[in-house]
């Protein structure tokens, strides 16, 4: 892996997720609609995330699951949530500015089956490096959210074998 800090390797594997996207997404919705319903039980949810720009766009998978889904929001004092999502409901903004149900319940870890969480660029050993806000290493930090399993989203040109690390990246 190259050197550099966190900043550039962002850059970096932004422009590298964004070349690698258009080839794969369809691939990776076809997999993923396969795989995914028989990993979420009824009664659990699975956590998906609003896309950004050029990140995967997995909502094309709400179908598969109605009423099983979750997404995350950023809410003032209370770090990263998941509240629960159906496609069609009326969706306001979070404190990062992302679409989210920001007016529905928190979830509890319980009540997940499954996190697809967005990614820049991931090690084989499962460090990830995000967009930079620590969102989700904050809240996998929490021993209840960490054992819900979560799986990062992107192409495999995006898998580094090594990535910098700090002490409270997860």
């Amino acid at each position: 892996m190259q050197a550099g800090g966190k900043a550039e390797l962002r850059n970096h594997f932004r422009q590298q997720r964004k070349a690698a996207l258009s080839k794969v997404e369809a691939r990776l919705l076809a997999v993923a609609s396969i795989e995914l319903p028989g990993r979420v039980p009824i009664g659990k949810r699975l956590g998906l995330y609003w896309p950004l720009a050029n990140e995967p766009d997995l909502r094309p998978l709400a179908h598969l699951l109605p009423r099983q889904l979750a997404l995350p929001a950023v809410l003032p004092g209370q770090g990263l949530v998941y509240l629960p999502w159906h496609r069609g409901q009326a969706l306001g903004r979070d404190a990062c500015g992302i679409k989210a149900p920001v007016e529905a319940p928190h979830l509890d870890p319980q009540d997940l089956a499954l996190l697809l969480v967005p990614a820049l660029a991931v090690t084989p050993d499962g460090l990830r490096l995000g967009s930079g806000g620590g969102w989700y290493d904050r809240l996998r930090a929490d021993p209840g959210w960490r054992a819900v399993p979560a799986l990062a989203v992107l192409p495999a040109a995006c898998i580094a074998s090594s990535l910098p690390h700090d002490p409270w990246d997860i």
